[in-house]
């Protein structure tokens, strides 16, 4: 399920018209506003031989379920849209399958895989429990040191996998500057954008390859789908497509519906969201309670500067330390929130806050990093829903005070 980058559906005007527009192409959706939701298995010929003839291996051509349909389609199409200069849009049942499935759709044993010591922990387990066993050798690096990644690579280094900011640690990489190094070397660069979605950072653009999303997390919106999707070039995407189908994967018409009205409202709700998040940021800073606040949007907070020179928005997902307080002290702040809910993911329109402790997966990089008081390492993640910010700082405010309850420090 791909889509193409020139139908002109969608890929003109500025991004909340492309929202809108985008994916609804008049022979999939007819005369309605919505591309309907087609629910079949099965593609019917009309006769012997127009199965003997076949159909192109293409969107827009019926063939097998597996292959899509106009719901499918459109919402492939749409995401294609959105990214400038991508030839097509592969789509997946969760984020780490879209993860997986350009891992594998670009890399062979024998091959080595560059991957950024901030990234997503499910990718650092596939990469030891399935890659590793293929073959498939994965070396970590610290996404801040260009110098220490440009000596990583060898003849054998097929790929980089980046992720930025970081979605625990919130670390912002220059990520031109990384893809440029990873060219000069012959590997494809592969970014995990699901931070900032192609509205805020253009993925193919910044110069890397291949650009994967976790539509579970904004496109979705409402915490009530699974999806990733895979946007590449047209020199890696028909590879990954290729691979895709040798996979069957799939994602149902039903979800992609969903994905599709998601979209549609996707850049109101980041605004929102952001704004949220950049407040309860400036509260956070503040408190006595917090040693370090991990939002790029934040002036003065790490990575500010390259967020400000490389992206055109935010989100409502960050991160803060405590100031020398135990796990303790952390668990009684997150179980007195009432308004937080405690749960993986993100982006959803109920806003979420979790413990984390990067140390347990890092290899390239250090928790605390260097310079920082070594007490201040118990971290929590939040993610800012759609509530309203004041009501979420009142409800923070009862955690610091249910936190301090206790007399042990680190």
């Amino acid at each position: 399920m791909s889509g193409a980058n020139d139908s002109g559906s969608g890929s003109k005007g500025q991004p909340a018209t492309r929202l809108v527009s985008a994916g609804r192409r008049p022979e999939w959706t007819g005369p309605a506003v919505n591309p309907p939701v087609w629910r079949t298995s099965t593609h019917l010929y009309a006769d012997c031989a127009d199965l003997a003839r076949g159909r192109p291996n293409e969107d827009g051509h019926f063939y097998y379920g597996r292959r899509g349909t106009p719901t499918q389609w459109a919402l492939a199409d749409a995401l294609t849209s959105l990214e400038p200069g991508a030839a097509g849009t592969l789509l997946y049942p969760s984020g780490l399958a879209a993860i997986a499935g350009a891992l594998l759709g670009l890399l062979d044993s024998g091959d080595v895989l560059l991957m950024s010591d901030n990234a997503y922990e499910p990718s650092r387990t596939l990469a030891e429990k399935l890659l590793g066993p293929l073959g498939i050798e994965t070396r970590y690096f610290d996404p801040l040191d260009l110098a220490a990644f440009s000596s990583l690579f060898c003849e054998r280094t097929r790929a980089v996998l980046l992720e930025s900011p970081g979605s625990l640690t919130l670390e912002v990489a220059d990520i031109p500057a990384l893809a440029a190094i990873a060219r000069e070397h012959g590997a494809t660069t592969m970014l995990d954008n699901t931070w900032a979605t192609s509205l805020h950072f253009p993925v193919l653009e910044r110069g890397c390859d291949v650009a994967i999303h976790a539509l579970t997390k904004h496109v979705g919106g409402h915490s009530d789908l699974m999806m990733g999707a895979v946007t590449a070039a047209e020199l890696h995407h028909s590879r990954l497509r290729a691979r895709h189908q040798l996979m069957g994967q799939f994602v149902s018409p039903d979800d992609s519906a969903l994905a599709l009205r998601g979209l549609r409202t996707l850049q109101l709700r980041l605004e929102r969201q952001a704004s949220s998040a950049l407040a309860i940021a400036r509260w956070l800073a503040e408190r006595p309670e917090v040693a370090h606040v991990l939002n790029p949007m934040l002036p003065g907070a790490p990575g500010h500067a390259l967020w400000l020179r490389d992206f055109t928005g935010g989100c409502g997902l960050f991160s803060f330390v405590l100031a020398g307080r135990t796990p303790a002290h952390r668990t009684r702040l997150v179980d007195a929130l009432g308004l937080f809910g405690i749960g993986f993911s993100w982006g959803g329109y109920e806003s979420l806050a979790i413990p984390f402790d990067p140390a347990r997966s890092r290899s390239a990089s250090a928790w605390p990093p260097a310079g920082w008081n070594r007490a201040d390492r118990i971290a929590i993640r939040l993610s800012i829903g759609l509530e309203d910010p004041a009501d979420l700082i009142e409800d923070l405010e009862r955690g610091f005070a249910a936190m301090d309850a206790g007399s042990e420090r680190a």
